[in-house]
């Protein structure tokens, strides 16, 4: 039997005595009327060994992260969602029973604590227990404090342990929730819509990617979980809402790393009557703004890079940031079959179809991305890989398209919408001419979206922008499974073989 299942025995062995002795172990009556919060500022104006005046009575209920048991006195400090404090319990005023059976409880125990207010000799505010109650016992071990949760897979996998012991992590998540809180906050109030799309979508479309597959029986018919809402959200522009947007799920069928999970959060927004420059304000207005709100200043660093997100940022052509960052002459952007040369030179796989604009952007993704520290805007992208966005009225091989680059990596991607049906039709045609065994396009052409184009969708914007890459980047986070709560993960072997041993101990009347 190893270390840690001896201790849940030894765990689980005294849930039992505890339980002898008349201690209910999961009550559901305990209702604290405080916060742990609301009660710090009380102790502001109390001198060391002060009570409260006037002996207030709070309640607040807690998991047990510290304790100091003495011969007829004790202290705890617990902690819930809002902070944490001391407890005093003493056993002249809990008496005999409760008091010992109290010295028996375990650090990781959820309680619920009445009493008033004092700060100790040292200073510290605390509240002295009149009563004091079990409400779930834990019967494992929290980690070590002064070490805490160090293994990162762990960390992943046991996300509950982590947000109990880790501060950080739940300063990070609770930064998550304010940035979705602040988008959500902006676009309301530019009058746009929050609306949901199909998760389920017969045919995957609105984004180049593998799909997961489903069959719904009922309907004897396959189904794709969605790798992007955009092309239902222009269905909505085209049945008049003019201002829609979705923050939810996409899916993709594709690897792990620390920018990928296959389920991520978007925010997708779509606006009639706009040009994707307007769409580069508003991203760069909201972006600056949620950074200012969240973290007090536009100035920070993520992993040891400073990055300034102070307006105005920077805007370079595709063309543009080629040369600029990555030193190729303008003359052999000019000349397709000097650019496809170079691109495989630089060990680019092309496929025979491919021309400059595959080159051009292949060229960009290796030696440009990773050099764009700040706030940058990279447009003009090649027609060749952009088949919803709208051709350039002064050069339709490049199309009115952007994406975002902040610390190397893309965190949104926006263009002026192709609102052609027939531009489209034939778009959609050629990439699926073209697909060749790429399982990332989907054979089968969206008729539906293309009938929906022929009743008239006006003129129009949209852009996506990666949720968690944006708290990665606002809190500092190394990787995205750092701001996604419960990240993929290969299956946990132990898990089965710790339950395995678990079983066997119970059958040996270990338990």
């Amino acid at each position: 039997m190893n270390e840690e299942n001896q201790t849940l025995v030894q765990r689980k062995e005294k849930a039992d005595s505890l339980a002898e002795l008349g201690v209910k172990l999961y009550i559901n009556s305990f209702k604290p009327a405080n916060s742990i919060e609301e009660l710090l500022p009380r102790g502001t104006d109390l001198q060391a060994q002060e009570a409260e005046p006037g002996g207030s009575i709070y309640s607040v209920a807690g998991r047990v992260m510290a304790m100091r048991k003495f011969g007829k006195a004790a202290f705890c400090t617990i902690t819930d969602s809002s902070g944490q404090i001391q407890v005093y319990v003493k056993l002249d005023i809990l008496g005999d029973r409760i008091f010992e059976t109290f010295k028996k409880w375990d650090i990781g125990d959820i309680v619920g604590v009445e009493g008033s207010l004092f700060k100790t000799k040292v200073g510290e505010l605390s509240i002295q227990a009149a009563k004091i109650v079990m409400i779930s016992k834990s019967l494992r071990p929290l980690p070590d404090k002064w070490h805490g949760l160090t293994d990162v897979e762990t960390r992943y996998r046991q996300r509950y342990v982590d947000l109990i012991v880790t501060p950080e992590t739940r300063v990070t998540f609770r930064k998550r929730v304010e940035i979705i809180r602040l988008m959500r906050e902006y676009l309301n109030g530019l009058d746009f819509m929050e609306v949901e799309t199909p998760m389920m979508q017969p045919i995957p479309g609105g984004a180049t990617a593998k799909p997961f597959k489903t069959h719904h029986n009922a309907l004897n018919m396959d189904l794709f979980l969605r790798i992007a809402p955009e092309l239902y959200l222009k269905r909505l522009l085209v049945g008049g809402f003019e201002r829609v947007f979705e923050i939810n799920r996409n899916f993709r069928n594709e690897g792990l790393s620390t920018r990928h999970n296959p389920e991520f959060t978007m925010l997708e927004f779509y606006q009639a009557y706009a040009t994707y420059t307007d769409l580069i304000t508003l991203t760069e207005e909201m972006i600056s703004d949620i950074c200012q709100k969240v973290n007090g200043t536009m100035k920070i660093t993520y992993q040891g890079t400073d990055v300034d997100l102070t307006p105005p940022w920077t805007k370079l052509t595709m063309d543009e940031a080629l040369t600029q960052a990555a030193g190729i002459d303008p003359k052999i952007l000019a000349d397709e079959i000097k650019i496809l040369e170079l691109a495989k030179e630089k060990g680019i796989k092309l496929d025979d179809s491919a021309g400059s604009g595959k080159a051009k952007t292949g060229l960009f993704e290796l030696l440009v991305e990773e050099k764009l520290i700040n706030p940058t805007f990279i447009t003009s992208y090649p027609t060749e890989v952009s088949p919803l966005a709208r051709r350039n009225d002064d050069d339709p091989t490049v199309t009115d398209r952007f994406e975002l680059f902040i610390t190397g990596r893309e965190l949104a991607n926006g263009f002026s919408e192709l609102n052609d049906p027939r531009d489209q039709l034939a778009r959609f045609e050629k990439q699926i001419a073209d697909r060749g065994d790429d399982e990332e396009i989907h054979p089968e052409l969206d008729a539906d979206y293309i009938r929906a184009l022929e009743y008239g969708m006006p003129s129009a914007a949209g852009e996506g922008i990666g949720i968690d890459r944006l708290v990665m980047l606002l809190a500092d986070a190394p990787s995205i499974r750092d701001v996604i709560l419960f990240p993929h993960l290969k299956p946990e072997t132990g898990l089965q073989a710790e339950k395995d041993e678990a079983d066997e101990n119970s059958a040996t009347g270990a338990f």
